[in-house]
């Protein structure tokens, strides 16, 4: 097991298997010495743990918990590519798609889900670039999506 794991295993968090695509697309494309994963769920055992738009039926702390959820989703994207997260030196960008009411206005607190799980994943080298998009709708009625670019010796 990767330190990165082990890191995760303290919190309580083991990195799953890569989730199946929903279309037509691949989890994650290598191009050069970055790392691309598709847009990330939150599902957990195949299952979205939670569907709606944030501000209505999901509140802005079951988002912060999905997001977390489709980090860890983006983890397993980037492993099944590399095989060793060990091998991670920078999470570059995460990208944070919040389906939201058009009154919320906090999804950079929604995004704060998958940042914190990659800073303690990855300590120092999870620091990273982000955008937090409010969007009208996503996949599956899913309430968030996360992207992450990641760079890899």
């Amino acid at each position: 097991m990767s330190a990165v794991e082990d890191r995760l295993a303290e919190l309580g968090l083991v990195v799953p298997a890569v989730a199946a695509p929903v279309a037509a697309y691949v989890p994650a494309v290598p191009s050069g010495n970055l790392i691309f994963t598709s847009g990330q769920l939150p599902l957990r055992d195949g299952q979205m743990i939670l569907t709606g738009k944030v501000g209505g039926e999901v509140s802005a702390e079951e988002a912060a918990d999905c997001a977390k959820q489709c980090a860890l989703n983006a983890i397993a994207a980037v492993k099944a590519e590399i095989g060793d997260l060990d091998r991670v030196t920078r999470v570059v960008k995460a990208v944070v798609f919040v389906a939201s009411t058009p009154d919320f206005t906090g999804q950079p607190l929604v995004a704060n889900g998958a940042s914190e799980l990659f800073g303690a994943a990855f300590g120092d080298a999870g620091k990273h670039a982000r955008s937090a998009v409010g969007v009208p709708v996503l996949p599956l009625d899913s309430p968030v999506e996360v992207e992450l670019v990641v760079e890899v010796s």
